[in-house]
């Protein structure tokens, strides 16, 4: 754990430098601020039980058909590696005491009605609820040498059952070897085990485990003098430009093309505070901005110079320069029979092109204007469809740490925002940096999208539990669900967690309204640009006070002269002046 205050506190390991504090841990100032950090060189490993499709657990037995059941976990293997290791040393652990001291385990229980945390388990384990998710968190420096051993007891033991049994309700075990998932390169996926009998070898059933393995980004250097996971100044609500100056394809009226950079600067002159965006990779692994999973080629037919045909093709298929070069549609015009995408695109000039890199909008976009970065992710419906007809994606670390080493290379001063709809982004995000916070986006119980997969994405309450299990800031939830119960989000901001909403809704006044009064954090909405005439934004007129604020200090004590202005050119010279000066930050680094 570290102290995570907006000026942290350091200590000197040479004595002579030493200053005695006797104050407590985490307290300065009389705040109260620790969190946890980031991953270093150690390896984090989940499992996960849960019944987002069906019981995790099935055994055949029909003693047990009706039975329910309590699961413990125990990691063994340790002694085995190292049996032909000589004897530890005095003052020194051995390999294999080592592994033990490094590799720790806690459960996580999460529910609509909020979430438990543990680092040890019951005897007989934990039982499986149909409506929680269950998962075990391992930290681990050795992830290649773990033999992870599932315990199974009954749930409800009746007497006949406890008596005489030295293990009461104990049913079998199922054992997964770590190096099974962590040597293939495999970073998330299902792996179903074999329950065997207390008494036997025999299979009497199976468990279906989720994993996900979290790794280090390689060669990056984090520290806690800008922490901002966790840290949010509160202010208004915050104007957030969705995909800029707003989504083209669902526009009644022409607007600029949505994710360009001409759509960024438009929503930034109209006084967004934020603008958002969707990014993901290309084939050559460039960081892109654009929002769907498919684009459309334009092909021609055999015969026929005149007519094109629109092929669907996954993003990820393409490389960067490709999707600069090739005639492109939104995946829409397939179905509308449309190809004015198509016609338009040769006109344009470059910043209102389709496709930026995220480092051209990083070179683009004025520094005051902060990024809601919305990580572009596959999820799986509950009838078993996927985003984009998509069942397989990029290795998951691989892709975070491309997208995160960019913002991190290029986010300077820049107030930056990460969301993302899979839960499991959400997390790596969180344990692979503190520099920047990251938002779950929810859809809750909706009737204008398919319920999803996941338990953790199906309701708003258990996204507020999920945010607060993964101590991330908080929660990007769809308006629709927000309007049947407001109360969402002062329960949301109770728990510390802040709160953004999205959604086509966000377009109508009077949703905004009501959803200011409640104190909202941040609308994310698409007509920003009719709203609003050109204007500076939250932050810019707050830096504008600020100078202000100096100057005229600056005035009222000068011995020199009694009136006297401060030229333009020395502003900067001022402002750095404010920002050393203890100005408080949100989530970037900018003053104030």
């Amino acid at each position: 754990m570290w102290e995570t205050h907006q000026h942290p506190r350091t200590m000197s390991p040479t004595g002579s430098h030493q200053n005695i504090d006797d104050g407590q841990f985490g307290i300065h100032n009389g705040v109260n601020c620790v969190d946890s950090g980031w991953l270093t060189c150690q390896t984090e490993i989940r499992l996960r039980l849960h019944y987002s499709k069906t019981s995790p657990v099935s055994i055949t037995k029909k003693k047990f058909k009706k039975s329910r059941f309590r699961i413990k976990l125990t990691l063994e293997g340790f002694e085995e590696e190292y049996e032909d290791e000589e004897e530890e040393e005095e003052g020194q652990l051995s390999p294999a005491s080592l592994l033990r001291e490094t590799t720790t385990l806690e459960i996580s229980m999460i529910s609509a009605n909020g979430y438990k945390s543990r680092h040890s388990q019951p005897e007989c384990g934990n039982a499986l609820e149909p409506s929680q998710w269950t998962e075990y968190n391992i930290h681990t420096m050795d992830p290649y040498n773990l033999e992870l051993t599932f315990e199974f007891f009954e749930e409800d033991m009746g007497e006949h059952v406890v008596q005489g049994d030295a293990h009461p309700g104990f049913v079998g075990t199922a054992c997964l070897l770590s190096s099974s998932f962590a040597e293939s390169g495999k970073d998330f996926g299902v792996a179903t085990l074999p329950i065997m009998g207390r008494n036997s070898r025999q299979t009497i059933g199976k468990v279906r485990v989720d994993y996900l393995v979290m790794r280090p980004i390689q060669g990056l250097h984090c520290d806690m003098s800008s922490s901002f996971a966790k840290y949010w100044k509160k202010r208004s609500t915050l104007d957030v430009g969705h995909r800029g100056a707003g989504s083209t394809h669902t526009a009644k009226h022409h607007r600029v093309r949505e994710n360009t950079i001409a759509s960024f600067k438009s929503a930034a002159q109209h006084g967004a505070a934020y603008v958002e965006f969707d990014v993901h990779l290309s084939k050559d692994s460039v960081p892109i901005v654009y929002h769907d999973l498919t684009c459309c080629i334009s092909t021609k037919k055999k015969n026929d110079k005149t007519s094109l045909e629109l092929i669907e093709v996954p993003v990820k298929d393409l490389t960067y320069d490709q999707l600069q070069l090739l005639k492109l549609a939104h995946a829409t015009a397939i179905k509308e029979n449309n190809d004015k995408d198509l016609l338009d695109d040769e006109e344009e000039v470059d910043e209102h092109q389709p496709f930026p890199s995220l480092t051209q909008i990083f070179q683009a976009i004025p520094e005051n204007v902060g990024f809601n970065i919305e990580l572009k992710w596959i999820c799986q419906m509950k009838d078993g469809s996927w985003d984009g007809n998509l069942s397989s994606y990029f290795n998951m670390n691989t892709y975070l740490d491309i997208i995160l080493s960019c913002v991190l290379q290029r986010g300077g001063k820049r107030r930056i925002v990460f969301s993302c709809f899979d839960p499991d982004i959400c997390t790596m995000v969180r344990q692979k940096q503190n520099k920047y916070p990251i938002l779950f986006l929810t859809q809750g119980i909706s009737n204008k999208y398919p319920e999803m997969m996941d338990i953790r994405c199906q309701t708003t309450q258990i996204a507020i539990s999920f945010a607060q299990s993964e101590n991330i800031m908080g929660i990007s939830a769809h308006t629709e669900e927000l309007l049947k119960n407001l109360s969402y989000i002062g329960d949301a901001q109770s728990k510390g967690l802040v709160v953004f909403s999205w959604g086509e809704d966000n377009n109508e006044h009077e949703t905004r309204r009501k959803l200011r009064e409640q104190g909202i954090d941040g609308l994310i909405y698409d007509s920003i640009c009719e709203e609003k005439g050109e204007q500076p934004n939250m932050f810019q007129v707050e830096e504008q006070h600020t100078l202000q604020e100096v100057i005229t200090e600056e005035t009222r004590n000068s011995s020199t002269c009694s009136c006297y202005s401060i030229p333009c050119s020395m502003a900067p010279c001022v402002s750095s002046k404010v920002c050393s000066g203890g100005g408080e930050s949100d989530s970037g680094l900018s003053s104030s």
